[in-house]
Order: structure tokens, then C-alpha cells, then sequence
């Protein structure tokens, strides 16, 4: 991740919680922490946040709690071919005029591109899906009721009378933080509240994941591998992960992505 999209979720970050932590902002980075030490202390002198011990604030603390995890706009451009691959590969397991359930992400939102001359009924928290799909589809939308978090581009409601109980899915496509032995791992707790209660509304659950989302961890837990019907990943899985899933009884589908052609080697080849 370069310099300027590091501090900008850094500075994202700082403005969801009261203090960041530099752990949290190793974890959203992807960076070391003297690399994350430094941003700091630079966007400290900016003043453009406070330097605290282990970590950093806000000049104006949030008002309104944010969520933890990276921003949607910084998600969308990392693995980009992986999560195109790995879309194209779910929407190849829908049947016109079943009802789905695709949860807010970068990944799940690739498959809206698939889903254009489709007629689902889906169900979603994500405003961009729901949006686009409006746009350019003839699918049937429906979005769940709650808080919009800008940030993440998704809907969430703690409560247990939202609209969310009222549909029922054949299967439900998500990503997640990471995912390991344990089974899903998310970042933040009303992420897994309001998740759980989609999983519960599908038969079958299809998780989305590029194969570097086994390497990342959580210390929150979203459900167990035996819940997990499917999972969609790329080649860069390494063995271990994939006798992990066998082991649990988890279908396992690998991506065709398409390799980067140059412009040089197409002339080249043509």
C-alpha cells in the first residue's frame, strides 16, 4: 500500500474510533509497524491527528462510532482480477428466479458486473450492489433497514425486527476479514451481529475470498467452518488451507484469472 492510501486509512480509522491502535493499523495496512510509527508521527506534525501513546486520535474526536476495518474505496482496487475471477464463479452457481443474499464487499460487489442479464431476487446490505443492480439489471432489489456506514458502503441494524427475518435465500454470498481454522473472522462486532442474522436466512453459505484472506486474522469469530457450504478463492491458495476446507467438508472452487497482458506482448503477439 503506498504513502498516500496508508494515511488515508489511517486517517479514516481515527475518525471511527476514539484511539487507533498501531497493532489495528498494522492490520489495515498491511505494513510494518515502524512504517505505521512514522505516518503517525507525519500526520501528527500535519496536524491532521494526535499522536498517543501506542497509537493515535482524532483532533475531533467522532461523534458517531464508525466501523472497524478498511474503507470500501481502498478494498476495491486490492486483488482486483482475484475478486473478478471469484465473482464470475458465484453468480455461475445461481439459477434464474432464486432469491440470494449478497452481503456488502468488494469481492461480492464483482458479481453485480455477472448478475446484468440475470432475474434474481436479491436481497442485500450493500448500498453500491443495490445501486447498481437498480441501474443496470432487471433483477428484483430488496435492501435491508439501518445505519448506512459511508465508509464501508453497507447497511446495518442491531435489531432483531428489521426487515432481514422476512426473507428466505437459497444461498447467501459473503466475503470476510479472513478466514482459518476457527472458520469466518470479521473486524468489528456489529458486523458479525448483523451478518449472523443474514446467514440464518439462507441455506447455504458461499464465502468469497481471495487466497490471501487465509493469512489474515481476527479475534472475532462470524461462524465455523461447518457452516460454510462453499468457498470461492483463487489459485494462490496454499495446500494446507485447501486440506483445511477438505478436512471440514467445504466445497472448494478455484478461479481462473486471467493472466496481466502488457501492451508490448499483445503488439508482440499479434
Amino acid at each position: 500500500m503506498h504513502e498516500k492510501e496508508r494515511h488515508r486509512v489511517i486517517l479514516s480509522a481515527v475518525q471511527e474510533k476514539p484511539v487507533v491502535t498501531v497493532p489495528e493499523l498494522v492490520e489495515l495496512t498491511d505494513s510494518s509497524e515502524a512504517t505505521i510509527r512514522r505516518d503517525i508521527a507525519a500526520l501528527h506534525v500535519q496536524k491532521r491527528l494526535r499522536r498517543v501513546r501506542g497509537g493515535a486520535e482524532a483532533i475531533n474526536p467522532p461523534q458517531f462510532v464508525g466501523l472497524a476495518g478498511r474503507p470500501f474505496s481502498v478494498n476495491e482496487g486490492l486483488h482486483a482480477r482475484e475478486k473478478q475471477a471469484i465473482a464470475k464463479e458465484a453468480v455461475a452457481l445461481c439459477q434464474d428466479g432464486e432469491p440470494i443474499i449478497i452481503n456488502g464487499g468488494t469481492t461480492t460487489f464483482q458479481m453485480v458486473h455477472f448478475l446484468a442479464n440475470r432475474r434474481m431476487q436479491v436481497f442485500t446490505n450493500s448500498f453500491p450492489i443495490a445501486e447498481h443492480l437498480l441501474k443496470h439489471s432487471k433483477n428484483t432489489v430488496m435492501l435491508s433497514g439501518g445505519t448506512i456506514y459511508r465508509e464501508q458502503n453497507i447497511i446495518l441494524s442491531p435489531f432483531d425486527n428489521d426487515v432481514t427475518r422476512n426473507f428466505y435465500a437459497r444461498r447467501m454470498f459473503m466475503g470476510a476479514q479472513g478466514l482459518g481454522p476457527l472458520g469466518l473472522m470479521e473486524a468489528d462486532p456489529l458486523l458479525i451481529q448483523a451478518e449472523q442474522k443474514l446467514i440464518d436466512q439462507a441455506d447455504e453459505l458461499v464465502v468469497l475470498v481471495d487466497s490471501s484472506k487465509f493469512h489474515r486474522r481476527s479475534s472475532l469469530i462470524l461462524c465455523g467452518l461447518k457452516r460454510i457450504a462453499t468457498v470461492i478463492t483463487d489459485s494462490g491458495i496454499e495446500d494446507r488451507h485447501a486440506a483445511m476446507l477438505e478436512g471440514a467438508g467445504v466445497n472448494l472452487v478455484i478461479a481462473k484469472v486471467r493472466p496481466v497482458v502488457d501492451a508490448e506482448s499483445a503488439s508482440s503477439s499479434a
